[in-house]
């Protein structure tokens, strides 16, 4: 068994990722998720491995501090609230663009604009879409416990680097600022391994790396492209991750990610104590999505609710995922803004949406 400690979502992420041997945190404070940072300045990880944690000027200076790091082939994260990440979204596509590693977390809160410091779950769109120029994609993971922000450090350092791609935590305001018991797992040195790809200098069996995402030839910077395409096919071919609960003998689905699925554990319970054979499938890898899971329960589903903390975004991935089956009805249940449901709010959502009341 691992250490076991009471702590915040937050600092969970921070002390996972000195854990997980990381190389370098570059950030800037925001609300919900400052902690993260305040956390690694306490614990002075240079001490403990050797980690460099930097406040930047701003949350553009981190990023591109990130692009840097993540060219040399260290492990490299940042963190951030919604406007923080909005900022980032230029250097997150150049990352992305020249084929780099790194993690990078979102605390979520409402919006649009400066908004509030409540949780939300309206970057959805940007998280799983983009949100950048360009066509590319972010590997996304989604916690729904404090338990999960420690673990998915460890597992997206490892996803970035098999797909040289970064990877995404999306969390919320909720998760992040809640208490809870972790196992944190074991430390990991610091890798010190010299990838073929980082530009490490002149190596005598190699010349220097040039990284970039810049191709002025429209032919060889589409080839860069269709090669891309490929890494997010085989990320949907083999990290498709999600959780079932109640789903075997279920007659309708409840679809929710991050905080919103641990509100609909209470809310299907309150079904199926009406009598209604309701299921929770949440996804844990926002992209991939899990749509061969959606559809491989279709076929016995009358409805499915999207749950969300927003005006309805997850809730498209799942039309698309159902399409091929018209006598699915898919509804959307919401709060926006910061506002957090209630399962008893879900419930009757639910019953009035199926009218099942």
């Amino acid at each position: 068994m691992g250490e076991l400690r009471l702590i915040k979502g937050n600092e969970a992420i921070a002390e996972a990722a000195i854990r997980a041997g990381c190389d370098a945190y570059f950030g800037y404070p925001i609300t919900p998720q400052s902690e993260v940072m305040e956390y690694l300045m306490a614990e002075r990880p240079e001490k403990r491995t050797g980690m460099v944690v930097l406040q930047a000027e701003s949350e553009i200076a981190a990023i591109n501090m990130v692009y840097v790091a993540a060219s040399a082939g260290k492990k490299v994260m940042t963190s951030s609230s919604s406007p923080g990440i909005s900022l980032m979204q230029e250097g997150i596509s150049y990352i992305a663009g020249a084929n780099l590693p790194c993690l990078i977390v979102n605390v979520v809160r409402g919006g649009p604009g400066l908004g509030t410091i409540q949780p939300s779950q309206a970057d959805y769109f940007q998280s799983v879409k983009g949100g950048g120029h360009g066509d590319y994609r972010l590997l996304v993971l989604a916690p729904a416990s404090v338990q999960e922000m420690s673990d998915h450090v460890k597992l997206g350092f490892e996803l970035a680097f098999k797909y040289r791609n970064p990877v995404l935590i999306l969390s919320d305001g909720v998760i992040g600022q809640m208490m809870e018991k972790v196992e944190f797992f074991d430390p990991i040195p610091r890798d010190n391994t010299i990838h073929s790809w980082a530009t490490t200098g002149k190596l005598p069996n190699r010349e220097r790396n040039i990284i970039t995402s810049l191709d002025l030839d429209p032919y060889g910077n589409e080839k860069h492209n269709v090669q891309r395409q490929a890494k997010y096919r085989q990320m949907q071919e083999e990290d498709v991750l999600f959780e079932e609960i109640d789903c075997k003998d279920a007659s309708y689905l409840m679809i929710a990610y991050g905080s919103s699925a641990r509100v609909c554990q209470k809310a299907i319970q309150m079904c199926r104590n009406k009598g209604i054979k309701t299921g929770l499938l949440r996804p844990i890898t926002l992209f991939p999505f899990p749509s061969k899971q959606i559809a491989k329960l279709a076929p016995q589903i009358t409805g499915i609710l999207s749950v969300e903390m927003n005006a309805g975004q997850m809730i498209e991935d799942i039309l698309i995922a159902t399409r091929s089956f018209p006598q699915v009805k898919v509804e959307h249940f919401g709060r926006y803004g910061g506002v957090v449901h209630s399962p008893e709010e879900v419930y009757e959502g639910f019953l009035q949406k199926f009218n099942l009341a």
